[in-house]
């Protein structure tokens, strides 16, 4: 029987499917991104959208929009601790994690006030040592689509924060050996 896996985020994993649907059904992916989403109102559906699929695995990328301020300020404390409450619910319902880093992004433009570049690398430092401390898989997308502005690469993705067709191929790439094992 085929594993059954979800991808669960915002616009930037809402996205995916329509770039790329063979990869969907190659690896019985089911999409969950719900675009504009903070980590908060992702917490708000785990239980509907996730615990009650029972997934073999659930692959959770996250924060971008709480970063963005989407729904006002937040810490990066209170960001990392929505993720892990996701993440803790998904090991208690014998669910496999897989956390994501955020994307890289320099800029908002839906929100130019905002400078998000340090939040962004400390939150990923933060999801990182929470996998490494959890025994989990971490999937870092960040190290291999940054520029030297610390932006998503150009050839990735015209609007800065979400990929285009060659940004969903390398993230497919970063992410196949994660859903193979």
């Amino acid at each position: 029987m085929a594993q059954k896996v979800i991808l669960f985020g915002d616009s930037i994993t809402q996205f995916w499917k329509n770039f790329d649907p063979e990869f969907f059904e190659q690896y019985n992916l089911i999409n969950c991104g719900v675009s504009g989403q903070t980590t908060s109102q992702m917490l708000a559906r785990f239980e509907n959208e996730v615990l009650k699929t029972q997934p073999n695995k659930v692959v959770i990328l996250a924060g971008i929009n709480d970063i963005a301020e989407n729904n006002g300020p937040i810490s990066i404390e209170d960001i990392l601790k929505n993720i892990t409450l996701m993440a803790t619910k998904a090991i208690q319902h014998n669910i496999k994690v897989v956390l994501c880093s955020v994307l890289p992004a320099n800029r908002f433009y839906w929100n130019l006030n905002i400078h998000p570049e340090n939040k962004i690398q400390a939150l990923n430092q933060l999801l990182r040592d929470f996998a490494v401390s959890n025994a989990l898989k971490y999937v870092d997308y960040y190290s291999e689509m940054c520029d030297e502005t610390h932006g998503l690469q150009k050839q990735f993705g015209t609007d800065g924060v979400h990929p285009n067709l060659m940004g969903y191929l390398k993230m497919k790439s970063i992410l196949e050996p994660f859903l193979k094992s």
